[in-house]
C-alpha cells in the first residue's frame, strides 16, 4: 500500500491552462495512465467544470465523474477506493462538505488516504483535508470554520495574496486562538503531504508562495516556506 498523500492547491493550478501542477499530481499516482475522479461539488456539479477538467486530463488519465446533485453511482466507497487520484474542485466549501456528509463522501474519502489513493483539490478542494479554515461560503465576508475532514491538524487559507481580506483576518484569527496555526497559500502553489507531515512545497510561478502562520505570545508570525518550482507544461 503506498504511502497516504494529500496535494492541497491555494487556488488554480489542475485545471489552469498551465499544467506543471497537473503533471506533477498524476505523476504522483506512480502510473502511467491513472484514474482519476473529479468532484466538483462544491461547484453545484456544473457542467462547464466538468467538461473543462475532461479537456485537461485528456490523453492523459482515464477520467471518471463523481457526481451528487443528480447521483449516478450506488457505491461511492468502492468507485473511489478503486482510483489513483482525487482531485477536488473549487466553490462552496461548506455546501460541499454538507452534502458530502449527508452521501457519506468523507468517510469515503478519508478511506482512500488511507489506502494511499493521491488526495488533490484546489481551493475547497485544498481546505477540506484539514481542522480549520476561512470561507466565502456564508457570504462575501470571509469567516472561520472548524469542520473540515481533519485528516491534516491545523488550518488552511487559499488565494492567500489574491483576496484582500485573505491574509489578514487569518493572522488575526491565528493570533487570537480562532484558528489552530496553519498555512496560507497562494494560487499555483501546492503543499504537499506524505502521510501527516509536509514533504513539499511546489509552484508553477516563482512570485507565489505558501506560508506558515503561527501564534507567538498573542501575535501572528509568518514564514515564507522554501518552494521547487516545477517545469512548464501543457
Amino acid at each position: 500500500m503506498s504511502e497516504p498523500c494529500i496535494v492541497a492547491l491555494g487556488g488554480g493550478g489542475f485545471a489552469g491552462e498551465e499544467g506543471g501542477l497537473r503533471r506533477f499530481i498524476l505523476e504522483l499516482s506512480g502510473v502511467e495512465r491513472p484514474r482519476v475522479c473529479y468532484l466538483p461539488t462544491a461547484g453545484g456539479d456544473a457542467a462547464e467544470w466538468i467538461e473543462l477538467v475532461r479537456e485537461r486530463v485528456a490523453g492523459m488519465a482515464e477520467l471518471s465523474v463523481l457526481t451528487l446533485f443528480h447521483r449516478e453511482v450506488s457505491d461511492i466507497a468502492e468507485l473511489l477506493l478503486s482510483q489513483d487520484v482525487i482531485y477536488v474542485g473549487g466553490g462552496n466549501t461548506a455546501n460541499m462538505l454538507a452534502i458530502w456528509r449527508l452521501h457519506g463522501v468523507d468517510r469515503a474519502l478519508l478511506a482512500a488516504w488511507e489506502a494511499g489513493v493521491v488526495m488533490s483539490g484546489m481551493s475547497a478542494g485544498g481546505i477540506c483535508w484539514f481542522e480549520g479554515f476561512t470561507t466565502d461560503s456564508f457570504g462575501p465576508v470571509l469567516r472561520p470554520v472548524r469542520d473540515g475532514l481533519g485528516a491534516l491538524g491545523g488550518s488552511f487559507v487559499p488565494h492567500y495574496h489574491l483576496e484582500e481580506q485573505r491574509r489578514p483576518l487569518f493572522h488575526r484569527l491565528v493570533a487570537q486562538g480562532a484558528l489552530p496555526a496553519g498555512y496560507g497559500v497562494d494560487d499555483g502553489v501546492a503543499l504537499v503531504f506524505h502521510d501527516t507531515e509536509l514533504a513539499e512545497v511546489v509552484t508553477s510561478s516563482p512570485d507565489a508562495g505558501a506560508y506558515r502562520v503561527t501564534a507567538v505570545d498573542g501575535e501572528a508570525r509568518e514564514e515564507r516556506l522554501p518552494a521547487r518550482e516545477l517545469p512548464a507544461a501543457r
